[in-house]
């Protein structure tokens, strides 16, 4: 063999040799497993947490009437403080609710409602059940409610103009759209009201209570006028996505007329001037009237059609949050 076939031979045995060296570190990295998340490192979908009725009086100072924020038909809501940081929403339930629901699954309920969590919806943090006591911790929304801002606060009309009105409007049904169709279960609200709404800190419309309603389905106080006449039938009525969706309308026309509820006056009271077209008459007389009334008329039918029709003839939330999501854009730019 002379020289030049004996440099041809090195050749290719020196790439042979890399060669194989490169397909041994490829089948090896190949080859190698993947090391498998343990539990503890994949994503949980957190639920409420139980906390011990003693660290609840805690927090709220045995209940002090000073820290009251809120009262309503399901009960009294403290600001809490938990170890001596988070501020939260402590709603203590009424006593005489607790004891006809004395035998219901309250942890199991409060379990699966504490799963939603969306921008337009206050998160359920936390409960607490002891003998003739619960209570359920939410988080705390540092304003105030629809209801307060339209009817008893003066100067909350000048806070909201109709672009914060219009917002308003597409961020609850947003919500109630949540409820209705992505948590899974569905969550029916059951009493879709101005004092369910809260207000947060940039005007963003956060839905709460909901899912509540099995702690009080036959009490009428604070519920007549935000659900339809089924409702109340022995047959088919209680608490549905439709009696949702005519609560929401009826937010809609206190939203458009300033008005409150009144116990189911202000749906008769409007419904007539939205058919007659006379929506001079219907509009917050408090605040100025655009000049392009489009938007405000589209609103106006939108409440129309969800307090004005049948459970089987209303809209169901994806058809109203459509048009509301096109018309906040359309007002808000």
């Amino acid at each position: 063999m002379n020289q030049a076939e004996n440099i041809a031979y090195d050749l290719v045995m020196v790439t042979l040799s890399i060669s194989l060296i490169v397909l041994g570190v490829i089948l090896f990295l190949a080859c190698k497993k993947k090391p498998v998340k343990s539990e503890e490192t994949l994503p949980v979908k957190l639920c409420a947490r139980a906390y011990p009725l003693m660290e609840i009086d805690a927090a709220t100072d045995g209940f002090n009437h000073r820290r009251i924020v809120g009262q309503g038909r399901l009960g009294t809501v403290y600001a809490g403080t938990l170890e001596q940081v988070e501020l939260v929403a402590v709603k203590r339930i009424h006593p005489v609710l607790v004891l006809s629901n004395a035998g219901f699954g309250f942890s199991s309920v409060l379990k699966w409602l504490s799963l939603a969590h969306h921008p337009n919806v206050v998160p359920i943090i936390g409960f607490s059940e002891a003998p003739g006591e619960r209570v359920i911790l939410m988080e705390f929304v540092r304003m105030a409610s629809l209801q307060f801002y339209l009817h008893q606060n003066p100067d909350g009309v000048s806070l909201l103009d109709w672009n914060k009105r219009f917002r308003i409007a597409a961020g609850v049904a947003r919500g109630l759209q949540y409820l209705h169709e992505v948590v899974a279960p569905n969550i029916v609200h059951g009493c879709v009201k101005s004092s369910n709404i809260l207000i947060d800190v940039n005007f963003c419309a956060r839905i709460s209570d909901y899912g509540l309603n099995f702690l009080a389905p036959l009490e009428k106080r604070g519920l007549v006028g935000y659900v339809d006449d089924e409702y109340w039938n022995e047959r088919g009525g209680g608490a549905t996505k439709e009696s949702d969706i005519y609560g929401l309308g009826v937010v809609l026309l206190e939203l458009l007329s300033g008005r409150g509820c009144e116990g189911g006056l202000l749906s008769k009271w409007a419904l007539p001037l939205i058919k007659e077209m006379s929506y001079s008459e219907l509009l917050d007389p408090r605040l100025v009237i655009p000049s392009d009334m489009k938007p405000l008329i589209r609103l106006a039918k939108v409440a129309s059609a969800c307090v004005g029709n049948s459970r089987k003839c209303r809209p169901c939330v994806a058809q109203v949050v459509t048009i509301l999501n096109n018309l906040e854009t359309q007002v808000c730019l």
